[in-house]
């Protein structure tokens, strides 16, 4: 009797030791937008990756709704290994790498194909290398999109038409430098900003259109103009520090996940937005189709020769990227 409990007694030990051995490694993911936006969608499709490609030895846990703070905080967990990873919009980056910027260039980008061949090219990845001055392991671009304005105030289709309007826009200092030369009282402030719109605390904000969808924008915001002033870019990352601790094999399955998780998400994006456009009619937004281009890209013509591109690094990439894509 005795040998029998000795024997089921290690066979237990033995169980437990199995399965703490096998446990998945646990990564946490922070996003700031609510399920069904366009970062929890990147974030979900790497989870489905990653787990499936590890065979259990990782398990994502996605943190979304600003349930760590908002973006400017989610970097700074990053940067500490906090969390391990994060899905974040391209213009808080700013103040942790100035390199960033250049993305954020008003009108730089035409379209989607002049976007993706400079991302995932030598230039992006010159900009994701940049980023371990800062203690994050840049991975890969996905998007938020081409930013549009919108307002509750009036229609806009020239930048005279702008002058006064309190604007929200992110911590960022292009953003705001942008908003500031078109005539607007940017206003930073962090997301969500359904609240403030509402009650009016701020006239309008400028972001993607699936954002208008999503985040029922069209209940208070009744104009909007298709700008596309700024190419909305998310910079996928892990905390260096961590990245540190992982083999090849896993950094090169993680790096791959992430990349065509971000490739997924832009498509799944890009292929909404006709759908979104009508619907945000329907919903009796006033759409300015054709606002005059020329008249907004005079008003920034000069934002490279601020200060905030001054610096030789972003200088020399900011012009290579102009090259690129005239």
């Amino acid at each position: 009797m005795k040998k029998v409990f000795v024997f089921i007694l290690a066979i237990t030990v033995l169980f437990f030791f199995n399965c703490a051995a096998f446990a998945a490694t646990k990564i946490k993911l922070g996003v700031v937008t609510k399920p069904g936006s366009a970062q929890n969608i990147a974030a979900g499709k790497f989870k489905e990756l990653i787990e499936q490609r590890s065979n259990g030895k990782y398990e994502i846990k996605i943190f979304h709704s600003a349930s760590l703070g908002n973006e400017t905080e989610i970097l700074q967990q990053v940067q500490m290994n906090t969390i391990q990873m994060a899905v974040v919009t391209g213009g808080p980056f700013d103040t942790f790498d100035p390199i960033t910027r250049v993305v954020n260039y008003p009108f730089l980008f035409k379209n989607n194909e002049q976007a993706d061949q400079i991302l995932d090219g030598p230039l992006g990845q010159q900009i994701l290398t940049s980023l371990e001055s800062s203690a994050f392991k840049g991975l890969s671009f996905s998007e938020n999109g081409f930013r549009n304005l919108t307002n509750s105030k009036r229609p806009i289709k020239s930048p005279d038409d702008i002058k006064g309007l309190k604007v929200r826009v992110m911590a960022s200092a292009i953003h705001k430098a942008i908003w500031n030369a078109l005539g607007a009282n940017p206003t930073p402030m962090p997301w969500p900003i359904y609240t403030e719109l509402e009650q009016k605390v701020i006239d309008g904000q400028e972001n993607p259109l699936w954002v208008m969808e999503v985040y029922k924008f069209y209940e208070i915001q009744k104009y909007m103009t298709l700008s596309r002033h700024v190419y909305s870019y998310h910079i996928d990352i892990a905390s260096l520090k961590w990245w540190k601790t992982l083999d090849k094999a896993d950094q090169d399955m993680i790096q791959k996940a992430m990349y065509e998780a971000a490739v997924f998400q832009r498509k799944d994006n890009r292929s909404k937005n006709a759908a979104r456009l009508k619907m945000l009619k329907e919903k009796g937004m006033q759409v300015e189709e054709n606002p005059d281009i020329a008249a907004f890209r005079a008003k920034v013509a000069n934002l490279k020769d601020m200060d905030l591109y001054k610096d030789p690094k972003v200088q020399e990439i900011l012009l290579k990227i102009m090259e690129a894509v005239k």
